[in-house]
């Protein structure tokens, strides 16, 4: 799954603020069906144009969708105008700032997990191979690959470096043709758990470079204890490095 945007994340967390927003949001999310304005205003006790207004606005800011069909059955001639049904565009909604992305680190444990229990070997063997092909598919799925004349490039202005930044990596150029990360989407676990966490990322990060045509031996990925360790790396900045292209 492709995350939204981390800004419209944030926006759609600011749309939720108003009370009555909130309220449609949970009662269309609930249904698990496409409702109609004159549903959703009857459900909450709001005016139809208050409703009509909120649920729009909630469109705008990604949080629902619409679609139009004909209701009770009828079509043909004379059966009138299609209807304007809301239906939720996403299940739950979860920005935090710096961002962070602590669901796809559940989810590459657990896959890891399965795996392992399921093929024998080592847990840690399943987790750098569950990242890689995530972090390989994730790129690819996002459309970050170069383009046959530029298969590595500096990696500054490339997509890759486009993907580092929908992922939340802040990754900035390092003035020799290659990229730090300033932000760590896996920061509080990481904390505790550097040396999995930090293995995690950087087959993630390399399964990403590979996914968009960039040789993987490119991702430089320590734990963030030893990259401290140097006066290197800050607190919350990622463990791992982009070199810079090869002469």
């Amino acid at each position: 799954m492709i995350r939204a945007p981390w800004k419209r994340r944030i926006a759609a967390l600011a749309s939720l603020g108003d009370e009555s927003r909130r309220k449609l949001f949970d009662f269309v999310a609930s249904t698990g069906c496409a409702v109609s304005r004159d549903d959703a205003a009857g459900a909450l006790g709001l005016p139809r144009s208050t409703a009509s207004f909120q649920l729009d606005r909630l469109v705008h800011d990604g949080l629902l969708a619409v679609e139009f069909r004909k209701l009770g059955g009828r079509g043909g001639p004379g059966s009138g105008r299609p209807s304007k049904l809301y239906l939720a565009a996403v299940r739950e909604v979860a920005a935090s700032v710096p961002d962070r992305n602590y669901d796809l680190a559940a989810e590459l444990l657990v896959s890891a997990i399965e795996e392992s229990m399921a093929g024998g070997g080592t847990a840690r063997d399943a987790l750098v191979r569950t990242a890689y092909a995530r972090g390989e598919s994730a790129a690819r799925a996002a459309g970050a690959v170069a383009g046959p004349a530029d298969p590595g490039a500096t990696v500054g202005g490339d997509a890759f470096a486009g993907f580092l930044a929908a992922e939340g990596y802040r990754p900035e150029d390092d003035g020799a043709g290659g990229l730090v990360l300033l932000n760590c989407p896996f920061h509080r676990i990481a904390e505790g758990h550097a040396n999995v966490v930090c293995a995690m990322n950087g087959a993630f990060l390399a399964g990403a470079a590979a996914g968009c045509g960039i040789d993987p031996d490119r991702v430089q990925a320590l734990a963030i204890n030893d990259l401290r360790a140097d006066g290197t790396a800050q607190r919350s900045q990622c463990c791992a490095r982009i070199r810079p292209q090869e002469p």
